[in-house]
């Protein structure tokens, strides 16, 4: 029985470490690293184009940053075989079903309030990635008991549907910046269009790495060689990820991040699944579990608490209450304003990542 208590418990320290990573880079945004670096790094052409990919994209074309999102998705679909077994083991499937919706349910609320928050208003808005996490996850958790090949069928169909639906509504010009399906479903929804070109119906497509994420956690669940598993990572990987820029170079679709159309949602995907074949066999198949990996993983144990946090609390208060103790030391030396403000992000996120220190060593989690 304690065998198979272990076999049930055991975490992937990769998984972790991916997450973590992740995460970190998003409470990074949150502490203002990335506006404030791109305004330090303005005009010094290396560190320029370096600020460039830590920002999204403006329509066209796949930045670093672009692929967060995708990869934050398809980690939750990969965490989701090893979480369902886990539950499967001490209670239903019933039980396991209803935690399902109540999670997502709590993902929608939070991605609507967080909106409420970044207007200081109470608004109707269905942009954020929780809201589009929660139908990812109710969609991939539907067919997860089906065999590969139909997850994979399913989650193709997606894209044809994605692809079908933008192409007759607007056939002359299908991804148009707020002209295109997915802004008429934003008008229907909500009755208005982002500034930005993000559109609510991105979870239809985006569905797709959430299902990827599953196919892959449950291939690391099998009883597989460790070789063998990371195999189908690199030849799947590598075969969507050239479709999606194929897609993009012969014109058909165009890599947009912001509309989520398929050639970026292949792109991306593909990226996604090959960073999790270099995790694994990196750290799980060589075992290279360093002691300083634990900088990243201690931040994916609470991530959708630390993430909460860091859009809300973190940005009202830590950035001024940072700005006390660094501007209040670099600036009597002389320190250009700019450079200080790079420094305050910094230690804002040193706050923010030592809070989640601080909880794992109390073995403190926040379940959503």
């Amino acid at each position: 029985m304690s065998e198979l208590s272990a076999k049930v418990s055991k975490r992937l320290f990769s998984l972790d470490v991916f997450r973590g990573l992740t995460m970190f880079l998003l409470i990074a945004e949150a502490a203002g690293f990335h506006h404030n670096f791109g305004e330090w790094a303005r005009g010094s052409g290396f560190f320029t184009a370096l600020a460039d990919q830590l920002h999204h994209h403006p329509w066209n074309g796949l930045r670093f940053w672009d692929l967060i999102q995708p990869f934050f998705m398809f980690i939750v679909g990969v965490a989701m075989p090893f979480s369902l077994r886990k539950r499967l083991a001490t209670g239903t499937r019933q039980a396991a079903t209803r935690h399902i919706l109540q999670r997502c349910f709590l993902l929608f609320a939070f991605g609507v309030l967080l909106h409420c928050v970044y207007s200081h208003a109470l608004v109707w808005e269905l942009w954020n990635v929780l809201v589009q996490l929660a139908f990812t996850i109710l969609i991939a958790y539907a067919i997860m008991n089906l065999p590969h090949k139909t997850q994979i069928g399913i989650s193709v169909g997606l894209l044809l549907l994605t692809e079908i639906l933008y192409r007759v509504y607007n056939p002359q010009d299908p991804f148009n910046q707020g002209s295109s399906f997915g802004s008429f479903m934003d008008m229907v929804l909500m009755g208005k269009i982002n500034e930005g070109g993000w559109v609510t119906v991105n979870f239809i497509p985006t569905a797709a790495h959430t299902i990827w994420g599953v196919i892959c956690g449950q291939i690391l669940l099998s009883d597989r060689k460790e070789q063998d598993k990371v195999k189908p990572f690199l030849i799947w990987g590598g075969i969507i990820l050239v479709l999606g820029y194929a897609m993009d170079w012969t014109g058909v679709t165009p890599i947009v991040k912001r509309i989520a159309t398929t050639s970026f949602t292949l792109a991306s995907g593909g990226w996604t699944i090959l960073a999790l074949a270099l995790f694994y066999w990196w750290i799980d198949i060589r075992d290279n579990h360093k002691k300083w990996l634990r900088i990243f993983s201690v931040v994916g144990t609470n991530s959708i608490f630390i993430y909460l946090f860091a859009e809300t609390v973190g940005i009202q208060w830590f950035r001024d209450f940072g700005k006390i103790f660094t501007e209040g030391l670099l600036s009597p030396l002389g320190m250009p304003e700019d450079a200080i403000m790079v420094i305050n992000a910094l230690f804002v996120l040193w706050m923010f990542w030592y809070l989640t220190y601080f909880l794992d060593q109390k073995k403190v989690y926040f379940k959503v």
